[in-house]
């Protein structure tokens, strides 16, 4: 595929893909909430009964489709590739941070975008917050930041993840007494698109950014980097999308207060979501790409992602959450925390002699 069309493509995705997560929210998502991985991911560890909100326990089909999408379209396509071995406890750890990070915004870099779309200005400063994250990632990556090399792995290896997610699935579906679904009238939980909607808009939305590489964190990071714009339109027209969808179907809500599931605490949106930025650029990819990653076969985008599994535990075993009363003193500590852990991990994985 030429460059041309490769951007047309990816435009094309990321119209689609607005448009998905636009009507979730008409379908029964909570508002601003079509789809957040950090959100949904929250809500399935709660499901699953390692955290005891229960305003939030709900096991998300959206990441059960994003998974299966990407695995049955690597596999279609060739590129389902069993790797890993690339420094999994410190990609643990930065996934458990930028889950600290994204719950103290409310929202992963997807779910930030929908927020800007429906009008929620606190989510700007997000962004701002989002893109030093990245700047100061890109640092380091110019000085020639790695988690060292991949593996090839058994075949076996990389199949648990995806099999996993077949296995959520008949869970949600049978709902036996060991899951737990929200109690909470009215919380989150309780808001939730029927699950064939749901599975069906996340097998969608997983097929498409599989086939374009689509990243929250990648479109920022390669204009930076390289001057390459063609992941940043990606990015731009799920905003675009998103926002006249919101506008035709009445869910747009311009301004900072009374905004669905946010905080207005400037200074705490734009720590939180440099916090998921400057993680998430060490990682390689955006929580929606380590999914996707997971889906193709990577192990080590499967240990980040149990590693927002457990920062979105003790997130809520620990009150770090925000909620809509604000940030918590607890998740303060917890980001600054994050911020310092990230940028030890940083200095300590970029070659001495680039960062004199």
């Amino acid at each position: 595929m030429n460059l041309k069309n490769e951007k047309t493509a990816i435009i094309l995705a990321g119209l689609l893909i607005g448009v998905i997560s636009a009507l979730l929210v008409v379908f029964g998502n909570p508002a601003n909430m079509g789809f957040c991985i950090a959100c949904f991911i929250r809500d399935t560890a709660g499901a699953l009964g390692l955290h005891q909100a229960a305003a939030v326990q709900y096991i998300r089909p959206e990441i059960i489709g994003l998974v299966i999408g990407s695995c049955v379209i690597a596999l279609v396509t060739k590129e389902f590739i069993p790797r890993g071995g690339s420094s999994p406890m410190t990609r643990f750890a930065l996934g458990f941070f930028v889950m600290i990070g994204c719950l103290m915004f409310l929202g992963c870099p997807y779910r930030m975008v929908l927020r800007i779309a429906g009008g929620d200005m606190n989510a700007v400063i997000g962004l701002i917050g989002f893109i030093a994250g990245i700047l100061v990632g890109v640092f380091f990556l110019n000085r020639g930041f790695t988690l060292k090399r991949t593996y090839s792995l058994p075949k076996i290896e990389s199949a648990i993840f995806p099999t996993a997610q077949i296995v959520l699935l008949i869970l949600l579906i049978t709902a036996p007494v060991f899951i737990l679904f929200t109690a909470v009238d009215g919380g989150p939980g309780a808001k939730h698109a029927a699950i064939l909607v749901s599975l069906g808009a996340g097998l969608i939305v997983g097929i498409l950014a599989q086939r374009t590489r689509l990243c929250m964190v990648g479109g920022i990071r390669d204009v930076i980097l390289f001057r390459e714009w063609k992941l940043f339109f990606g990015f731009v027209a799920i905003l675009v999308a998103a926002f006249i969808t919101n506008l035709i179907t009445g869910h747009f809500s311009l301004g900072f207060i009374d905004q669905p599931i946010a905080i207005t605490d400037g200074l705490w949106n734009f720590l939180g979501m440099l916090t998921v930025g400057f993680g998430c650029v060490l990682l390689g990819g955006c929580p929606l790409r380590q999914l996707i990653l997971a889906g193709e076969g990577n192990t080590d985008s499967v240990i980040t992602i149990l590693g927002l599994f457990a920062g979105a535990a003790i997130a809520h075993n620990f009150a770090m959450a925000s909620s809509s009363k604000g940030p918590t003193f607890n998740g303060k500590i917890g980001v600054i925390i994050g911020i310092i852990v990230i940028l030890i991990i940083a200095v300590a994985n970029t070659k001495k002699e680039k960062l004199a």
